[in-house]
């Protein structure tokens, strides 16, 4: 989700990989193990968690999780969890990294040490405050000050226990004062409305007579205000501690009157040393990226440079070609290039001119594509984008299988438990790779028309390229689809969403010895067996060398590599796209989309709407329908056809006073669905948008609010059949993972020329040198690939004029924004770093008057 600022869009996005924790402290008890698991939270909201690692004290993980961050956050945390004989989460410690400092561990493996967790320091949210220093006269005749003290609202506050009944305690503070008061409760959110005014009498010198006087500055800073927020408990442990804020009143300045927004900080401990207990390590590779997006035309001059390298002679004088040469890593420049050129739907043709560069370079047949090139690179990429749904309708079904029915495979001697039989197992393995086998030959005709298209060109300019060779044509399609794309899913599904975290030991171990010998049945190789270096492996699959899996093979490749002559087929078997437990509420809607009468599970008796209206149910999406049960495993209680969802919306909070809120809109009705977080709502509206983006009958307007107490809440309008008021969210392909925003993948690829401007340079240096000099080439240049000196010279000037253009466009943005930052405005609240900076802001004088 982008977030608009006056013409530009900012996207942030994480990509972490969780690795292992390390000196967990031990359970008390004779059984010491802990069966621990670890979540990711935007600030208190946890948005992913592993799986549990059992019996360990140092689990290993090895998780990858990422998303695109939907709103703004303070912190990125992680926790880490023991669950008990009883089923019970308890916390064992937390890391949490402020959003500022992400950049201090981008992309480095880093151990964090496991930090408590207590209620005084678990904050998140912002509160408005607005003071005023006033001069008022008693009855007597005498003249006192007040500060009048006006706590306007707060947003995102944590829930606390499933809830959030806020109030805040205001103080004035001072070297011998203490007097607090406090708002009313507000009930069931965690955006409260206070608007309450509190007066404090301010103690001035007796000798002071003045009608007009200047505060004195010691005075002022004697004094402070403290807000601290209340979560409002009926426990008898008492009300949870939220956040405070403490406002030293020298901010008043000169003018007497201070109006801003604070972050709320964790509860002080008064200047206590706390000794900090050893509760372990966790080892985490984080990478956080923000996206400043301008409006499409700031990128023409260098996305029609990147568009047009297909195009180049050579192409290795092309931007895109050169993007590969200056990037440290090959798959840096490869995920936005693929991702831009599938976009513009030009990935074939500049797949088919890299590959045809390198087949031409490539000296031996057996060596095609077996480095890490732009090439191998960039057709990983492609197949990972385009061919995720073909690998769910391929592997999915078997995957599950094996990993639900845990069947003994261990062929390995050595590693053979007593209660095992070697022949039993063996057979268990077979079993598994003939299935698997199967199922990927005969699924050719599934194969995605951009992949079959891509190996089409790769098989011709391989066969062109090496004509005594009668299998180049076959190896250099296989060293794609088998060992880039089908082996490497079965090893680790969870890296190709098809298993939500990665199996256990067991099953791991199973199927890494499927991958092995799926990788060896798909290569071709004259002698097979000599391709494993262990012998049990070299003796399980002898079982394979027979005629008809080489036959099966080849026909399979035969049939992919056929350019045009399929199309992606319709699916006659469901794939489970998605699924999870969330909260829904029905509501009537008539046959044109319109919204009617309500129609709500609640319980018995129950009048008013909230949370008790909401019944969790386990929600299943497949290619076909969209189901809700229950629980897990029983009956659908409503199923929904792919082709009867009318639109995906958000729905406002204000609604039903509640968070993560979407609408999925049908003929016959529509749902009211609360995710659990706000990534996971996004997730399902994106998901379920994109599956039914073709239907006939969409609705192009829909009621982004509720129709209650006889009116939609959004526009006001008394009919419940009125048209909606509000454009729907469009513009969204049909294929679901083609779904890519093109100015954003070129202004990554203008970040990647930035950050290797001085490779860019260097290379120019190269291409003068290549120019003029008749010797052999000099060594500082010799990691660049350039065929043609002159074209190449000319493509980089071209590239660093586009990429200068836009940093100057990035300087004056932040230059402006710069200037515009207000610290302690809504977007840009005082933190514990910022209120000396605001200070400064505020005033230069030392004299404080009324």
């Amino acid at each position: 989700m982008a977030v608009e600022e006056e013409g530009l869009r900012v996207f942030q996005s994480v990509k972490i990989k969780i690795g292992e924790a390390k000196n967990i402290p031990p359970y008390p008890g004779p059984n010491r193990m802990r069966d621990c698991f670890c979540t990711v939270n935007l600030d208190q909201e946890e948005v992913f968690r592993t799986k549990i690692v059992e019996k360990s004290l140092c689990p290993f993980y090895g998780e990858d999780f990422y998303c695109e961050i939907p709103r703004s956050f303070r912190h990125l945390s992680f926790y880490i969890f023991d669950r008990d004989v009883f089923r019970r989460d308890s916390s064992i410690g937390k890391v949490a990294v402020k959003k500022e400092d992400l950049q201090k561990y981008q992309g480095k493996d880093t151990w964090f040490q496991l930090q408590p967790i207590s209620a005084d320091s678990e904050v998140q949210g912002k509160v408005h405050l607005e003071l005023r220093l006033s001069e008022v006269i008693t009855d007597s005749g005498a003249i006192s000050h007040k500060l009048a003290t006006r706590v306007l609202e707060c947003q995102g506050l944590p829930i606390v226990n499933g809830q959030c009944d806020p109030y805040a305690a205001v103080s004035l503070l001072g070297p011998s004062r203490s007097e607090a008061k406090k708002t009313k409760v507000k009930r069931k959110t965690n955006n409260p409305q206070f608007d309450e005014v509190f007066y404090f009498e301010v103690t001035r010198p007796p000798s002071c007579t003045k009608r007009q006087f200047d505060v004195e500055e010691d005075d002022v800073d004697k004094l402070a205000l403290r807000v601290d927020l209340w979560n409002a408990s009926n426990l008898k442990f008492g009300d949870e501690f939220l956040g405070g804020v403490r406002v030293p009143l020298r901010v008043l300045g000169q003018a007497g009157v201070h109006d801003a927004w604070y972050f709320l900080q964790p509860r002080e401990n008064g200047g206590k040393s706390v000794k900090v207990e050893d509760l372990g390590s966790l080892r985490l590779n984080i990478v956080y990226t923000e996206d400043h997006v301008f409006p499409s035309e700031h990128y023409t001059p260098l996305r029609d440079l990147l568009l047009d390298s297909a195009n180049a002679e050579p192409v290795s004088a092309s931007a895109a070609h050169v993007l590969g040469e200056v990037c440290r890593e090959k798959q840096e420049a490869a995920v936005p290039l693929v991702r831009l050129f599938l976009h513009y739907g030009k990935i074939v043709p500049f797949i088919s001119a890299i590959a045809h560069a390198e087949i031409n370079r490539t000296q031996d047949p057996n060596t095609i594509f077996r480095g890490n090139s732009l090439t191998s690179k960039c057709i990983d990429e492609t197949m990972k984008l385009a061919g995720m749904h073909y690998l769910q309708v391929t592997l999915k079904p078997i995957i599950d299988e094996i990993c639900t029915e845990h069947k003994p495979c261990e062929i390995d001697p050595v590693k053979l438990k007593e209660s095992e039989n070697l022949e039993a197992n063996r057979e268990n393995l077979r079993q598994y790779v003939d299935h698997i086998f199967g199922v990927i030959t005969t699924s050719g005709v599934r194969c995605p028309t951009v992949m079959c298209d891509i190996f089409f060109s790769l098989r011709e300019s391989a066969a062109t390229r090496f004509q005594v060779d009668q299998d180049v044509r076959y190896t250099a399609v296989s060293s794609f689809i088998f060992l880039r794309f089908f082996a490497p899913a079965i090893l680790s599904p969870n890296l190709f969403q098809l298993r939500p975290h990665h199996p256990d030991p067991a099953t791991s171990r199973t199927l890494t010895l499927i991958s092995k010998t799926i990788q060896t049945l798909g290569s071709l190789a004259k002698s097979k067996s000599a391709n494993f270096k262990e012998s049990y492996m070299a003796a399980f699959y002898d079982h394979f060398n027979e005629q008809k899996y080489a036959d099966a093979v080849k026909n399979f490749l035969d049939l992919i590599s056929t350019s045009g002559k399929w199309d992606q087929k319709s699916i006659e078997t469901p794939i489970m796209l998605k699924e999870g437990s969330v909260r829904v509420m029905v509501q009537r809607v008539d046959g044109r989309g319109s919204k009617g009468r309500f129609m709500i599970k609640r319980a018995q008796g129950r009048k008013r709407f909230g949370m008790k209206n909401f019944k969790k149910r386990w929600f299943r999406l497949t290619n076909h329908e969209f189901t809700y049960h229950k629980t897990k495993g029983e009956g659908a209680l409503c199923s929904i056809p792919i082709e009867n969802i009318l639109a995906v919306e958000r729905l406002e909070e204000e609604s039903f006073k509640m968070k993560n809120m979407f609408q999925v809109i049908q003929p016959e009705r529509a749902l009211y669905i609360q995710a659990n977080n706000c990534v996971e709502a996004r997730d399902w509206i994106d998901i379920l948008t994109k599956v039914s983006q073709c239907n006939r009958k969409r609705l192009s307007t829909y009621h982004p609010s509720a129709y209650l107490n006889g009116h939609w809440l959004c526009c006001r309008l008394l009919a419940d059949t009125a048209p909606g008021c509000t454009p729907c969210t469009g513009g969204l392909p049909a294929n679901i993972q083609l779904d890519v925003d093109g100015d954003r993948e070129t202004e990554r690829i203008y970040s990647l020329f930035s950050a290797y401007m001085t490779k860019l340079t260097k290379m120019q240096e190269a291409c003068g040198s290549k120019s003029v000099y008749d010797g052999p080439e000099q060594e500082e240049y010799s990691s660049f690939v350039i065929d043609d000196p002159q074209e190449t010279y000319k493509s980089l000037r071209q590239i660093i004029s586009a990429v200068q253009t836009l940093e100057q466009q990035h300087t004056k943005y932040k230059r402006d924004k710069f200037k515009k930052t207000k610290i302690g405005s809504q977007e840009h609240p005082i933190g514990d770093k910022s209120f000396q900076c605001y200070v400064r802001q505020q005033s230069e004088s030392s004299t404080y008057s009324i």
